[in-house]
């Protein structure tokens, strides 16, 4: 190995080891369809992960409840979706709510307004959900809430932040009355920058409910830029397009070890750095992206 090559790699070997102690403790997110694939998610992931479950429009109540009751049948921690806007109304949610507790013992779950446009019935915001008070009857006792770093036009018609600023500090407000252990979980993104200062923007508006951080996991170019745009994803977008240009990087999977990386470096160097977890949208593939986390020695196999 060459002076100049030694001098890359322990240049690399510090910033490597942040970034593992920053991302350990992770999130996954799955879909019943995608789960379906895999065998046994004891060989892909650390005992004890939690595992968002996707809920996409028109996705049978039964498929959801019976992916959450296998995670839990293999070591992990379930945390299914409630999409308001995709309930029609307060009994459906109860049954939801009843069939995830009794059936699979969950007693998580991500409440968000969901990606439809316009509501299937009474609820079109996650805080009604709250509002109804069944996630307490039925012993939830981790509610986490979605954020948006590169803001939302859904949420915010005219490109600001204001009213999902006004929500966070209801769902702030909404913990501190209630027992409920919140959290929020991002949209992903793919540059850090962005990220931190819109994080400590939800800081200084007074929300210090712990974030994590959306990460896109690795996957090819083309797929995340689909993945991006659909899902609104705003400014750092510009990263992904910027590698497009570069013929040279077209065939090679996008990976984010860069922005992982710098986010790491920035906890590293901040007692009051605002962002606490990592939770990865597997976008090129569950099995692809906890290939990559045991490189980084983040996801050794689990003996079955």
């Amino acid at each position: 190995m060459g002076l100049l090559q030694f001098r890359k790699e322990a240049a690399r070997a510090p910033r490597a080891g942040a970034m593992a102690a920053f991302v350990q403790g992770y999130s996954m997110e799955v879909m019943p369809r995608t789960a379906e694939k895999v065998a046994d998610f004891r060989a892909l992931l650390p005992a004890g992960t939690r595992v968002y479950i996707a809920h996409l429009d028109g996705t049978p109540n039964g498929d959801m409840v019976a992916t959450a009751r296998r995670l839990r049948d293999e070591g992990f921690s379930p945390m299914p979706h409630f999409p308001a806007r995709s309930i029609p109304d307060a009994a459906t949610l109860q049954d939801w709510i009843t069939r995830y507790s009794d059936e699979a013992g969950v007693t998580e779950g991500l409440i968000l307004a969901g990606g439809i446009p316009q509501p299937r019935g009474d609820f079109h915001c996650s805080m009604q959900l709250l509002e109804t008070g069944l996630f307490d009857k039925a012993g939830f006792t981790r509610l986490h809430v979605a954020g948006h770093p590169e803001g939302s036009r859904d949420i915010d018609p005219d490109g600001g932040e204001t009213n999902m600023m006004a929500a966070l500090g209801w769902k702030q407000a909404f913990a501190q009355r209630t027992d409920a252990e919140m959290a929020i979980v991002t949209q992903f993104a793919f540059e850090a920058g962005p990220v931190i200062a819109w994080a400590d923007r939800v800081r200084a508006a007074g929300v210090d409910l712990p974030i994590h951080i959306g990460v896109a996991g690795p996957a090819k170019l083309q797929t995340l830029v689909k993945y991006a745009i659909a899902c609104g994803v705003g400014p750092s977008l510009a990263v992904l397009q910027r590698r497009a240009r570069d013929v040279s990087k077209l065939v090679m999977p996008f990976t984010p070890d860069a922005f992982l990386g710098d986010l790491a470096q920035a906890a590293a160097t901040r007692t009051d750095f605002p962002i606490q977890g990592v939770h990865f949208f597997p976008l090129g593939g569950i099995k692809t992206n906890a290939a990559w986390l045991a490189g980084h020695g983040l996801a050794p196999a689990q003996e079955t």
